[in-house]
């Protein structure tokens, strides 16, 4: 194991454990023969491991019983049949069981963690001389946030107060054992989601240490060239995916900036700058001999799921976004020639993105050898600083009025899209967006924010089926941070 990981190791962080008991119904408490079902209600979307209590009534109990459980993270999940699951992930990740209990009563303690609010409980069988019993379900719930270290949010708004609490739930529930995106799905550690869970985290839980965890990880298990996995594994042992995604690997870099502005931890900086710095190196090559980011290849570099985006112009100033943040980090550890060098190459990628990327008769960037128009190709240039605050302004005015095909259907894009808002100044606009989108979720009933959510189709999934997404995932935590940062 290299130093990385072994300081990775050090900062595990001691799980939270919480007992939750589901809401008391009295129909629960009937007896079960074939056929019957219960649903227990947790109240809440909980993260954790359960445990039933079980006995029979009727005459002596002659066969095993058998029972499946289904857990649920929205109600909607409860009448979805996973037998009619025809995408392309996994259907391990539905969370189903079939058990049988050859001998009651049992205690009956789920080894595997589950993600949900909803259990139903249904008999697929008994025997026609005894009935099920199901005396008692409790939940040992766990996270590494500690829900009393997050400050009261003093407002009075009901609607930002929902959403904050909301937020914060969503966070909590994936602060496991490291940032994970989701926690029925993927359950790992994804470095695009981890950008916006430690900006979340700063605002909320303030666990510094294992946003330490995660940038180590991601360090300690580079490919031989340097370069930064999109995700990691933590189980069974510490794992770099295969899977690198030109976005997610630069994300290192605004990762490692945000954590030195909350801590001032200079020699941590110092110690992981040659692999931040190498993201710029590995990362350079991916550009012509214009200065334009020229890799071809659909999800070289992520952005959104929304299909048929093109992310050339995305790339071009994320890019960009990043080699600012570098410059940054390279004027606190007084690295001058190299900052400068960086400073170069913004202004030559940045008059690249004016010159080839620009439509003046459109008044829009375009993405890609169509010309294409979409949201995401303003934002992330806002981001950038590509074009200035007034600029920018206008410029979102103008995309939300053209409201092209090409638009965002991740609350992960949507966060950009806000944050760009806030960026030119917009907080109305930004704050009328924030109840429009992850309020819409809210109504939907929402208890944690979503994966995917497309307020005109909110069934709609990039999986080929809404049963395996994730409705309590990292990239939708940020509004507790907007909130908190921009509306106190």
């Amino acid at each position: 194991m290299n130093l990385y990981l072994e300081k990775a190791s050090a900062l595990a962080p001691e799980l939270i454990r919480t007992t939750v008991m589901p809401f008391e119904k009295e129909e629960n408490r009937r007896s079960l023969k074939k056929g019957d079902k219960v649903v227990f209600d947790f109240g809440d979307h909980q993260v954790g491991y359960v445990t039933l209590k079980m006995k029979s009534v009727g005459s002596p109990q002659d066969a095993p019983a058998f029972i499946r459980l289904k857990f649920a993270e929205i109600e909607k999940e409860l009448h979805e049949n996973a037998d009619d699951y025809d995408g392309w992930i996994s259907r391990g990740w539905i969370q189903e069981e079939c058990i049988h209990i050859d001998v009651l009563p049992a205690v009956l303690e789920l080894q595997r963690r589950y993600a949900f609010r909803y259990l139903e409980v249904s008999v697929i069988d008994t025997s026609q001389k005894f009935q099920l019993v199901i005396e008692d379900v409790s939940l040992s719930a766990v996270s590494s946030a500690d829900q009393a270290s997050v400050d009261p949010l003093g407002l009075q708004d009901e609607k930002l107060k929902k959403l904050d609490k909301v937020s914060i739930r969503t966070l909590q529930n994936c602060m496991q054992d490291v940032f994970e995106d989701g926690p029925k799905r993927d359950r790992r550690l994804w470095i695009g989601d981890l950008r916006l869970q430690a900006k979340v985290n700063y605002v909320l839980f303030r666990n510094y240490d294992l946003v330490k965890r995660c940038l180590y990880l991601f360090a300690g298990l580079t490919r031989e060239d340097g370069k930064v996995s999109a995700c990691l594994f933590t189980e069974p042992e510490y794992i770099g995916d295969d899977t690198y995604i030109f976005d997610y690997s630069l994300f290192f870099i605004d990762i490692l900036k945000d954590y030195y502005q909350e801590t001032n931890d200079i020699a941590f900086v110092e110690e992981l700058w040659d692999c931040a710095y190498r993201q710029i190196e590995l990362s350079r090559l991916e550009f012509d001999d214009t200065n334009l980011y020229a890799n071809e290849e659909t999800m070289s570099c992520f952005v959104d799921w929304k299909e048929g985006l093109d992310r050339q112009a995305s790339a071009q100033a994320i890019y960009i976004q990043c080699l600012k943040n570098a410059v940054g980090l390279a004027d606190v550890l007084g690295k001058t020639t190299i900052a400068q060098e960086l400073q170069d190459e913004i202004q030559n990628k940045t008059e690249a993105a004016l010159r080839y990327l620009w439509d003046d008769r459109q008044k829009f960037f375009v993405s890609g050898k169509d010309r294409q128009v979409s949201y995401a190709s303003q934002v992330w240039m806002v981001l950038a600083g590509v074009v200035n605050k007034e600029e920018g302004a206008l410029l979102l005015h103008r995309i939300a009025e053209l409201n092209p095909e090409m638009g965002m259907v991740t609350p992960y894009a949507n966060s950009h899209y806000v944050e760009a808002l806030l960026m030119c100044g917009e907080k109305q606009q930004a704050l009328d967006y924030l109840n429009y989108y992850w309020g819409g979720m809210l109504v939907q009933g929402a208890d944690t924010f979503w994966e995917m959510y497309n307020p005109e189709n909110p069934d709609e999934s990039p999986y080929g089926s809404s049963i395996v997404n994730s409705y309590c995932h990292a990239w939708s935590c940020m509004p507790s941070f907007f909130i908190r940062k921009y509306f106190l």
